[in-house]
């Protein structure tokens, strides 16, 4: 019969920094706390995380004003607004 035995990993917490373990003690995990873990939820909750990304090309050519969005009619090309 083989023993697994599981070694518990520590981590820094993201929100304080604290030294926690990271294993299925810590019902919080990653986190050190509940609290922790709510200030993060709260920090996307208010849009402080967000991802960068440039724009697709091809994306300034869409109208999507709030008439176009209203009428569903969304013009292709610039060109076509111009008409």
């Amino acid at each position: 019969m083989q023993y697994v035995v599981k070694m518990a990993i520590k981590v820094k917490c993201p929100t304080c920094g604290r030294e926690c373990e990271y294993s299925d003690k810590n019902p919080y995990r990653p986190f050190c706390c509940e609290r922790c873990r709510l200030i993060d939820l709260g920090a996307w909750a208010e849009g402080k995380y967000s991802i960068k990304d440039k724009p697709m090309e091809g994306d300034d050519d869409l109208d999507i004003s709030a008439d176009a969005l209203a009428t569903g009619k969304l013009a292709a090309h610039k060109a076509d607004l111009e008409k």
